[in-house]
């Protein structure tokens, strides 16, 4: 591992130093502070939450604070890496270096799947919100519009991404912050007609468990998905002037983003209201903010799901893109992958992102119940999938780092390595209770089947690797 400046660019190391052909360090401390703390809150939470507070009752803060552990756990383990060896690829990259090829390519391309799939998600969602405010045009030119915009921007470059980033993360951050102190205010009574509430609805209504102990990890099913996206700063990091300052400020404040964020504007929803209300159920914060008089909550929560649902597609789009670059340089990925402008943007890569990215629109819209299901379906365990090769990662990673550099550990993981095996054995068991419900089945199993697939592939461009390698020394000789 080298042990150059940590200001280095990511990219120099991948490239082979070829300064023509790297990422730019194009984004500011601000536009990092702003992704790191806009990236864990989705339009899940806005939107997502109510199916998971009617499955398991005011008990999902318990579902929220286990995996909020295991995100601050994991991505602890994350910065620890990121922050000693910064790179495009993050935790794909320390996968090949620390567990083999073949666990850097499979990871690589099923986040890459991840994310492709995300950019369709979210550019319906967020053509379905605009169509409403203006139905004369049709939701899929609404679609085309949002992906072409946020294409634009990418391909310009870093920096415009992290702009709009910041804006974008900026608006969640003060909602969700108002809503906070507003939920607040009407928990203890001081807002015009609201009274306080204390915990009746808390432990009312069937009690704090209505559905029982187990319902905890079924909400946990729900929880744990939303919170993807937290590793999005050590990806960005490594086009920033400071990736280690980056890295370390992020990973820190990991644990008051979710406390704030999730288990507190969760924790004011189901103590105002009651967890077994329709409202609830269909739009937790919009039942919220009518319930104390906010005129117009379901515009002003649209504005703000519009805003989480376009923060996420930059982001996608971003990570993807840059996923796909360094699988490039590392020659998993066409080496046009690899390829950047004048502006250090991997054109081709956002390029092939985005295009993925419209097929699987184009998909939603012609085949939603089969092939865009098939596809939602064969990505939605891969979270689980990058976080295990995260822990695994840092096991070995951890030895080589204090091998080779160890001054470069200025992020370390806590009680090394119990927490990492405690974080192991949470996600096993995530895993393995996806199996007793039929929707964490199908999509456990369809997701089983793709990284097979990817697996495979890599074993087949590993073979020709060695190959070709294998050719070159037979001429040589």
């Amino acid at each position: 591992m080298s042990t150059e400046a940590p200001k280095r660019s990511a990219a120099t190391a991948e490239s082979g130093g070829n300064p023509d052909q790297q990422l730019k360090a194009g984004l500011k401390n601000r536009h990092l502070s702003m992704i790191a703390i806009g990236g864990v809150i989705g339009a899940g939470l806005f939107v997502g939450s109510g199916a998971g507070i009617a499955a398991t009752g005011p008990g999902i803060l318990l579902s929220y604070g286990l995996a909020g552990v295991l995100v601050v756990l994991v991505m602890r383990m994350l910065g620890e890496m990121a922050a000693a060896d910064p790179q495009s690829g993050s935790f794909s990259a320390y996968a090949d270096r620390a567990l083999g090829r073949w666990a850097g390519f499979t990871i690589g391309w099923l986040y890459w799947f991840f994310w492709v799939v995300v950019l369709a998600v979210e550019a319906t969602a967020g053509a379905k919100i605009l169509n409403g405010w203006l139905p004369a045009v049709p939701q899929w030119a609404f679609a085309l519009l949002v992906m072409a915009v946020l294409t634009g921007t990418n391909l310009f470059s870093v920096s415009s991404y992290g702009e709009f980033e910041f804006w974008f993360a900026g608006i969640k951050v003060v909602a969700i912050a108002a809503f906070i102190v507003v939920g607040v205010l009407a928990m203890f009574g001081l807002l015009p007609g609201t009274h306080a509430v204390g915990s009746a609805n808390l432990v009312g209504h069937g009690g704090f468990l209505p559905h029982g102990v187990g319902a905890i990890f079924t909400g946990m099913l729900t929880v744990v998905f939303a919170f993807m996206g937290s590793e999005i700063v050590t990806l960005a990091a490594g086009e920033s002037e400071d990736p280690e300052k980056a890295v370390t400020k992020a990973t820190n404040s990991v644990i008051w983003r979710i406390g704030v964020f999730y288990l507190g504007s969760i924790f004011i929803v189901v103590t105002l209201l009651p967890w077994n209300s329709a409202s609830v159920k269909s739009s937790p914060y919009v039942a919220v903010l009518e319930h104390v008089g906010i005129p117009g909550a379901a515009q002003v929560m649209n504005v703000i799901v519009l805003t989480a649902v376009l923060s996420c597609l930059n982001s996608g789009l971003y990570t993807a893109s840059r996923m796909a670059f360094s699988l490039g340089r590392r020659g998993d990925a066409p080496a046009a992958f690899a390829r950047v402008t004048g502006r250090g943007v991997p054109r081709t890569a956002i390029l092939a992102s985005v295009v993925f990215g419209f097929i699987a629109v184009f998909f939603n819209y012609t085949s939603p119940n089969t092939v865009f299901q098939f596809l939602l379906n064969s990505s939605g365990a891969v979270a689980l999938f990058v976080w295990l090769v995260i822990c695994f990662s840092q096991l070995r990673m951890r030895r080589i780092i204090e091998r080779e550099a160890p001054e470069r550990l200025t992020v370390r993981m806590w009680l090394y390595p119990y927490l990492t095996w405690v974080a192991i054995g949470l996600i096993a068991f995530v895993v393995v209770y996806m199996f007793t419900t039929h929707d964490g089945r199908v999509q456990m199993i369809l997701s089983l089947v793709a990284a097979a697939v990817v697996l495979i592939a890599a074993q087949v461009v590993q073979r020709r690797r060695e190959a070709v390698v294998a050719d070159k020394a037979d001429e040589v000789l």
